[in-house]
């Protein structure tokens, strides 16, 4: 894709839409949206414990797979859910000036 001024998560977000609609039957992410929200919730599960395993006693290098693969089933569970990343940066915006209590 090239640069239309979208930061590479609204990039990703992108293609995740594109592919629910036309990837090809065997697409991961057209699959994975097939099989619904508990295989997602669970695929979130999953990569969620192995980033905390890699961040405690993983190398660097892992951590940053691990993460990448948390924030992609991330934007995966948005998408099936109809959330925008707008609609996440609203909520954050709306919290920036909340007090600490």
């Amino acid at each position: 894709m090239k640069n239309s001024g979208k930061c590479f998560l609204e990039e990703l977000y992108l293609i995740i839409e594109k592919r629910a609609k036309t990837g090809k039957s065997n697409s991961y992410t057209k699959n994975l949206l097939k099989k619904g929200q508990k295989k997602i919730s669970n695929k979130i599960i999953e990569e969620s414990s192995e980033l905390v395993v890699d961040y405690l006693k993983g190398s660097k290098k892992r951590t940053i797979e691990e993460a990448s693969d948390l924030i992609y089933h991330l934007l995966v569970l948005l998408y099936s859910k109809k959330i925008t990343l707008k609609d996440i940066k609203n909520e954050l915006k709306k919290r920036r000036n909340v007090r600490q209590q």
